[in-house]
């Protein structure tokens, strides 16, 4: 299949739609092109990774679908609606755990349903369903302070279901942690999404990560920032180690880190092809 200009995959009734969008930033007397003309569609329930060197607007791009950034050109839509700021159809997961410390695990948790003005008793029902989902049932009533990094960010990913949002938006969520405890977190986020559905947006630098995870890998270029290749990933769910040890897995693998580093800039995404190795 060829992808049309930048990456647009013109799927029907698309649950994230990037329109032309760019992005640029003035820099002292020079512009600064952070994204530059990128199209794409995600549907919805889809979980996608988004793989690129530093520098390629993998974070300008998921900030402005969240409303934090605004585009300079083009439009970013949401359920058929252009994005005009933050929302609670849409959940941010920083790499940063982003916890209140003076509050316990169920009282972070629980605070977007309190500032949402959701009853008490439903409030403490829901946090303890996601909280039980990341395995934090005995850690419920602990501080931040008395948690791992991996306990830290499970409670992050449980905050973020517990409003409902449609839509995870996570920014190299893992990338902090060492390498045992990333891998557990990678099964464990594909095991609640396998559970409650969202469509996410991950962003990473790890390419076994992308793989791992995703439906489909978007690979991005710099200078400026746009979409370099798409690639599908068809490999079975749940996945597992053994999935991981897979030769198809390592075909993928392989065809990702070689889109991410020995990109040529004459052949971004428009000349290539999506395809599923």
């Amino acid at each position: 299949m060829t992808i049309p200009q930048n990456g647009d995959s013109g799927i029907v009734d698309a649950k994230i739609s990037v329109r032309s969008v760019t992005k640029t930033f003035s820099l002292k007397s020079e512009e600064f092109v952070a994204l530059d003309r990128v199209s794409l569609d995600i549907a919805d329930n889809e979980f996608i990774t988004v793989v690129g060197p530093s520098g390629c607007g993998k974070s300008t791009l998921m900030n402005i679908l969240a409303g934090l950034e605004t585009c300079t050109s083009g439009e970013a839509i949401v359920d058929g609606r252009a994005v005009s700021g933050p929302g609670p159809d849409r959940g941010v997961i920083f790499q940063q755990y982003a916890l209140f410390p003076w509050l316990t695990v169920r009282q972070n948790v629980e605070f977007g349903l309190k500032t949402a003005r959701v009853p008490a008793a439903e409030r403490r029902k829901r946090a303890q369903h996601f909280i039980q989902m990341v395995g934090l049932e005995q850690f419920a009533d602990a501080l931040p302070k008395m948690l791992s990094g991996g306990m830290k960010q499970r409670c992050a990913i449980a905050r973020a279901y517990a409003v409902d949002p449609s839509i995870l938006l996570m920014d190299e969520p893992f990338g902090a942690l060492d390498a045992l405890t990333r891998v557990k977190l990678q099964e464990q986020l594909l095991d609640t999404w396998s559970q409650e559905k969202r469509t996410v947006m991950f962003i990473t630098h790890d390419v076994d990560e992308a793989v791992f995870l995703a439906n489909r890998v978007i690979v991005m270029a710099a200078r400026p920032g746009r979409i370099f290749d798409i690639i599908d990933v068809d490999l079975p769910y749940p996945r597992t180690e053994d999935v991981r040890l897979s030769p198809k897995f390592g075909e993928l693998r392989n065809r990702v880190w070689h889109s991410v580093y020995h990109q040529n800039s004459g052949t971004a995404a428009g000349t290539q092809s999506s395809t599923t190795a």
